[in-house]
Protein backbone atom coordinates (compact mmCIF):
# COMPACT_ATOMS: atom_id res chain seq x y z
CA UNK A 1 0.00 0.00 0.00
CA UNK A 2 1.25 3.25 -0.85
CA UNK A 3 2.18 5.90 1.39
CA UNK A 4 0.36 9.49 2.20
CA UNK A 5 2.39 12.22 3.37
CA UNK A 6 1.89 16.13 3.78
CA UNK A 7 4.02 18.56 2.28
CA UNK A 8 5.23 22.03 1.32
CA UNK A 9 5.61 22.70 -2.70
CA UNK A 10 9.07 24.62 -2.97
CA UNK A 11 9.77 24.59 -6.91
CA UNK A 12 7.67 23.27 -10.20
CA UNK A 13 9.09 23.08 -13.50
CA UNK A 14 7.97 20.72 -16.55
CA UNK A 15 5.10 19.42 -14.83
CA UNK A 16 7.32 17.93 -11.96
CA UNK A 17 6.69 19.61 -8.59
CA UNK A 18 9.49 19.37 -5.61
CA UNK A 19 8.11 18.83 -2.20
CA UNK A 20 8.94 19.16 0.88
CA UNK A 21 7.78 16.11 3.23
CA UNK A 22 6.56 17.36 6.67
CA UNK A 23 7.40 13.96 7.90
CA UNK A 24 11.19 13.57 7.01
CA UNK A 25 12.26 16.59 5.91
CA UNK A 26 12.80 15.04 2.02
CA UNK A 27 12.10 16.38 -1.14
CA UNK A 28 9.75 14.38 -3.29
CA UNK A 29 9.78 14.70 -7.29
CA UNK A 30 5.85 14.57 -8.14
CA UNK A 31 3.68 14.79 -10.63
CA UNK A 32 -0.24 15.62 -10.41
CA UNK A 33 -2.94 13.48 -10.39
CA UNK A 34 -5.22 13.65 -13.78
CA UNK A 35 -7.90 14.93 -11.37
CA UNK A 36 -6.82 18.23 -11.12
CA UNK A 37 -6.83 18.65 -14.59
CA UNK A 38 -10.02 17.50 -15.10
CA UNK A 39 -11.02 20.31 -12.42
CA UNK A 40 -9.31 22.88 -13.32
CA UNK A 41 -6.77 22.77 -10.80
CA UNK A 42 -3.39 23.37 -10.84
CA UNK A 43 -0.84 22.95 -7.77
CA UNK A 44 1.29 25.80 -7.24
CA UNK A 45 5.17 26.66 -5.42
CA UNK A 46 3.71 27.52 -1.99
CA UNK A 47 1.01 25.00 -1.87
CA UNK A 48 0.30 22.92 1.01
CA UNK A 49 0.23 19.07 -0.11
CA UNK A 50 -0.83 16.05 0.45
CA UNK A 51 0.64 13.12 -2.03
CA UNK A 52 1.16 9.84 -2.55
CA UNK A 53 5.01 8.32 -1.94
CA UNK A 54 5.72 6.01 -5.05
CA UNK A 55 9.43 5.71 -5.05
CA UNK A 56 12.46 6.98 -2.80
CA UNK A 57 12.06 10.39 -3.66
CA UNK A 58 9.26 10.25 -5.80
CA UNK A 59 5.22 11.02 -5.67
CA UNK A 60 1.68 11.74 -6.73
CA UNK A 61 0.29 14.86 -5.47
CA UNK A 62 -3.08 13.78 -4.82
CA UNK A 63 -4.98 17.36 -3.16
CA UNK A 64 -3.43 20.62 -2.30
CA UNK A 65 -5.23 22.87 0.88
CA UNK A 66 -7.36 25.57 0.78
CA UNK A 67 -5.10 28.69 0.16
CA UNK A 68 -5.17 31.91 1.73
CA UNK A 69 -4.19 33.79 -1.31
CA UNK A 70 -2.71 33.42 -4.63
CA UNK A 71 -1.51 35.01 -7.46
CA UNK A 72 -1.88 34.01 -11.29
CA UNK A 73 1.45 35.33 -12.46
CA UNK A 74 3.85 34.25 -11.07
CA UNK A 75 1.52 30.98 -9.94
CA UNK A 76 2.31 31.37 -6.37
CA UNK A 77 -0.05 30.69 -2.90
CA UNK A 78 0.12 31.18 0.89
CA UNK A 79 2.53 34.54 0.39
CA UNK A 80 2.68 36.34 3.58
CA UNK A 81 4.96 39.50 2.16
CA UNK A 82 5.59 40.60 -1.10
CA UNK A 83 8.89 42.22 -2.06
CA UNK A 84 9.22 44.03 -4.46
CA UNK A 85 12.56 44.69 -6.14
CA UNK A 86 13.29 47.55 -8.32
CA UNK A 87 16.97 49.60 -8.80
CA UNK A 88 17.85 52.99 -8.32
CA UNK A 89 19.72 52.68 -12.29
CA UNK A 90 20.14 50.35 -14.95
CA UNK A 91 16.91 49.46 -15.29
CA UNK A 92 15.87 53.03 -13.49
CA UNK A 93 12.22 52.39 -11.58
CA UNK A 94 9.05 52.05 -13.05
CA UNK A 95 6.64 53.79 -11.29
CA UNK A 96 3.45 52.19 -12.57
CA UNK A 97 4.77 48.59 -12.61
CA UNK A 98 6.42 49.32 -8.82
CA UNK A 99 2.75 50.93 -7.90
CA UNK A 100 0.40 47.94 -9.94
CA UNK A 101 2.42 45.20 -7.98
CA UNK A 102 1.57 47.51 -4.55
CA UNK A 103 -2.03 47.42 -5.66
CA UNK A 104 -1.77 43.55 -5.79
CA UNK A 105 -0.43 43.30 -2.67
CA UNK A 106 -3.13 45.02 -1.03
CA UNK A 107 -6.10 44.04 -2.68
CA UNK A 108 -4.77 40.63 -1.50
CA UNK A 109 -3.73 41.54 2.08
CA UNK A 110 -0.25 40.33 1.76
CA UNK A 111 2.40 43.18 2.86
CA UNK A 112 4.48 44.95 0.45
CA UNK A 113 7.80 45.69 0.88
CA UNK A 114 10.17 47.72 -1.23
CA UNK A 115 13.73 46.95 -1.76
CA UNK A 116 16.01 49.18 -4.01
CA UNK A 117 19.13 48.20 -5.46
CA UNK A 118 22.18 49.53 -6.81
CA UNK A 119 22.06 52.33 -4.19
CA UNK A 120 25.80 52.41 -4.66
CA UNK A 121 25.02 53.83 -8.33
CA UNK A 122 22.80 56.10 -7.03
CA UNK A 123 21.15 56.21 -3.79
CA UNK A 124 17.33 56.50 -4.99
CA UNK A 125 16.09 59.17 -2.17
CA UNK A 126 13.27 61.09 -4.59
CA UNK A 127 11.90 57.40 -5.20
CA UNK A 128 12.16 56.15 -2.25
CA UNK A 129 10.49 59.12 -0.40
CA UNK A 130 7.40 58.61 -2.79
CA UNK A 131 6.55 55.62 -1.11
CA UNK A 132 7.95 56.15 2.67
CA UNK A 133 5.50 59.11 2.28
CA UNK A 134 2.92 56.78 1.22
CA UNK A 135 3.40 54.74 4.04
CA UNK A 136 5.06 51.57 2.73
CA UNK A 137 8.28 50.32 4.06
CA UNK A 138 10.92 51.21 1.77
CA UNK A 139 14.68 49.40 2.57
CA UNK A 140 17.95 50.01 0.22
CA UNK A 141 20.56 48.03 -0.67
CA UNK A 142 23.29 47.39 -2.33
CA UNK A 143 24.20 43.77 -3.59
CA UNK A 144 28.16 45.05 -4.02
CA UNK A 145 28.89 46.44 -0.53
CA UNK A 146 26.14 44.46 1.25
CA UNK A 147 24.54 47.70 3.40
CA UNK A 148 21.25 46.98 3.57
CA UNK A 149 21.31 43.29 3.26
CA UNK A 150 20.92 42.51 6.89
CA UNK A 151 17.49 44.38 7.10
CA UNK A 152 16.46 42.54 4.47
CA UNK A 153 17.25 39.43 6.23
CA UNK A 154 15.63 40.17 9.32
CA UNK A 155 12.39 41.58 7.52
CA UNK A 156 11.96 38.07 5.71
CA UNK A 157 13.22 35.31 8.08
CA UNK A 158 9.96 34.26 9.07
CA UNK A 159 6.80 32.88 6.62
CA UNK A 160 6.70 33.34 2.53
CA UNK A 161 8.09 35.92 0.75
CA UNK A 162 7.65 36.20 -2.83
CA UNK A 163 11.14 38.63 -3.81
CA UNK A 164 9.51 40.49 -7.51
CA UNK A 165 10.54 43.15 -10.43
CA UNK A 166 11.38 43.99 -13.57
CA UNK A 167 14.18 42.35 -15.33
CA UNK A 168 17.61 43.23 -14.32
CA UNK A 169 17.00 44.91 -11.33
CA UNK A 170 19.54 42.09 -9.35
CA UNK A 171 16.73 39.68 -7.54
CA UNK A 172 19.28 36.72 -7.90
CA UNK A 173 21.89 38.78 -6.65
CA UNK A 174 20.02 39.63 -3.66
CA UNK A 175 19.21 35.99 -3.15
CA UNK A 176 22.87 34.99 -3.64
CA UNK A 177 23.70 37.80 -0.77
CA UNK A 178 20.91 36.25 1.74
CA UNK A 179 21.34 32.68 0.78
CA UNK A 180 25.27 31.91 -0.33
CA UNK A 181 24.54 28.66 -1.14
CA UNK A 182 21.81 29.48 -3.56
CA UNK A 183 24.21 30.15 -6.40
CA UNK A 184 21.69 31.34 -8.71
CA UNK A 185 22.72 32.53 -12.00
CA UNK A 186 22.89 36.59 -12.99
CA UNK A 187 22.88 38.36 -15.91
CA UNK A 188 24.17 42.09 -16.59
CA UNK A 189 21.84 44.08 -17.89
CA UNK A 190 21.38 44.92 -21.52
CA UNK A 191 22.27 48.36 -22.70
CA UNK A 192 20.95 47.70 -26.15
CA UNK A 193 17.18 47.13 -24.77
CA UNK A 194 17.52 49.00 -21.46
CA UNK A 195 16.33 45.88 -19.61
CA UNK A 196 17.68 43.14 -17.81
CA UNK A 197 18.44 39.30 -19.12
CA UNK A 198 16.13 36.79 -17.90
CA UNK A 199 18.41 35.01 -15.66
CA UNK A 200 15.40 33.33 -13.47
CA UNK A 201 13.42 30.84 -15.34
CA UNK A 202 10.84 29.21 -12.72
CA UNK A 203 9.64 29.90 -9.35
CA UNK A 204 11.32 28.23 -6.63
CA UNK A 205 11.52 28.59 -2.62
CA UNK A 206 15.08 28.94 -0.97
CA UNK A 207 15.47 28.73 2.78
CA UNK A 208 16.18 31.72 4.79
CA UNK A 209 15.79 31.47 8.82
CA UNK A 210 12.57 30.10 9.94
CA UNK A 211 11.25 31.54 6.42
CA UNK A 212 11.19 30.87 3.05
CA UNK A 213 12.02 33.28 -0.18
CA UNK A 214 10.33 32.79 -3.42
CA UNK A 215 12.72 34.20 -6.34
CA UNK A 216 9.96 34.61 -9.13
CA UNK A 217 10.81 34.90 -12.76
CA UNK A 218 11.50 39.02 -14.30
CA UNK A 219 8.75 40.64 -16.40
CA UNK A 220 9.18 43.42 -19.12
CA UNK A 221 7.09 46.58 -18.92
CA UNK A 222 4.35 44.90 -21.46
CA UNK A 223 3.79 41.60 -19.37
CA UNK A 224 2.69 43.55 -15.95
CA UNK A 225 -0.53 43.66 -18.00
CA UNK A 226 -0.63 39.92 -17.64
CA UNK A 227 -0.94 40.29 -13.73
CA UNK A 228 -4.59 40.13 -11.79
CA UNK A 229 -7.04 42.35 -12.15
CA UNK A 230 -8.96 44.07 -9.91
CA UNK A 231 -12.74 45.96 -10.33
CA UNK A 232 -12.81 49.84 -10.15
CA UNK A 233 -14.55 50.32 -7.00
CA UNK A 234 -12.01 47.90 -5.05
CA UNK A 235 -8.82 50.24 -6.25
CA UNK A 236 -9.14 53.26 -3.96
CA UNK A 237 -8.55 50.68 -1.45
CA UNK A 238 -5.43 49.58 -2.58
CA UNK A 239 -3.91 53.02 -1.86
CA UNK A 240 -3.03 53.67 1.60
CA UNK A 241 -2.56 57.45 1.29
CA UNK A 242 -6.28 57.20 -0.07
CA UNK A 243 -7.78 55.70 2.77
CA UNK A 244 -8.52 58.57 5.24
CA UNK A 245 -10.60 60.99 2.81
CA UNK A 246 -12.55 58.31 0.71
CA UNK A 247 -15.50 58.48 2.84
CA UNK A 248 -15.72 61.69 3.26
CA UNK A 249 -15.75 62.93 -0.61
CA UNK A 250 -18.69 65.03 -1.65
CA UNK A 251 -20.33 62.87 -3.99
CA UNK A 252 -21.17 59.16 -3.18
CA UNK A 253 -19.66 56.97 -5.81
CA UNK A 254 -16.70 59.43 -6.54
CA UNK A 255 -13.63 57.90 -8.63
CA UNK A 256 -11.48 60.44 -7.25
CA UNK A 257 -10.20 61.37 -10.80
CA UNK A 258 -11.70 64.69 -11.27
CA UNK A 259 -14.98 65.11 -9.25
CA UNK A 260 -15.35 68.66 -7.58
CA UNK A 261 -15.48 68.64 -3.72
CA UNK A 262 -13.25 65.00 -4.16
CA UNK A 263 -11.07 64.92 -0.64
CA UNK A 264 -8.29 62.64 -2.65
CA UNK A 265 -7.95 65.03 -4.67
CA UNK A 266 -7.77 68.08 -2.14
CA UNK A 267 -5.12 65.97 -0.79
CA UNK A 268 -2.99 65.57 -3.67
CA UNK A 269 -3.25 69.35 -4.62
CA UNK A 270 -1.62 70.04 -1.32
CA UNK A 271 1.08 67.79 -1.38
CA UNK A 272 -0.32 65.02 0.84
CA UNK A 273 -0.71 62.86 -2.02
CA UNK A 274 2.61 62.37 -4.22
CA UNK A 275 1.47 63.28 -8.35
CA UNK A 276 2.56 59.57 -9.75
CA UNK A 277 0.65 57.39 -7.64
CA UNK A 278 -2.54 59.57 -8.19
CA UNK A 279 -1.58 59.11 -12.17
CA UNK A 280 -1.30 55.53 -11.78
CA UNK A 281 -4.29 55.26 -9.76
CA UNK A 282 -5.99 56.75 -12.51
CA UNK A 283 -3.83 54.93 -15.60
CA UNK A 284 -5.46 51.98 -13.26
CA UNK A 285 -8.80 52.78 -12.61
CA UNK A 286 -9.56 53.62 -16.72
CA UNK A 287 -7.95 50.05 -17.10
CA UNK A 288 -10.71 48.56 -14.36
CA UNK A 289 -13.64 50.11 -16.40
CA UNK A 290 -13.65 47.94 -18.70
CA UNK A 291 -13.26 45.01 -16.14
CA UNK A 292 -16.44 43.18 -15.76
CA UNK A 293 -17.06 40.91 -11.97
CA UNK A 294 -17.16 37.45 -14.37
CA UNK A 295 -14.21 38.23 -15.76
CA UNK A 296 -12.38 38.20 -12.88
Amino acid sequence: MSELNHGFIISSSGGFYSVRSDSDSKIYSCRACGSFRVHGISPCVGDRAEFEVTGDKTGYIISIDERKNYMVRPPLSNIDRLVIVTSSVDPFPNLYITDKLLVIAEYKDIEPIIVITKTDLDPGSEFADTYISAGYKVISVSNVSKVGIEEVRRQLSEGISALIGNSGVGKSSLINNLIPNAELATGETSKKLGRGKHTTRIVEMYELGEGYIADTPGFSVVEVGQYDKILKEKLQFCFPEFKDCIDKCKYTGCSHTKEQGCKVLEKLNSGAIKESRHNSYVTLYEEAKNIKEWQL
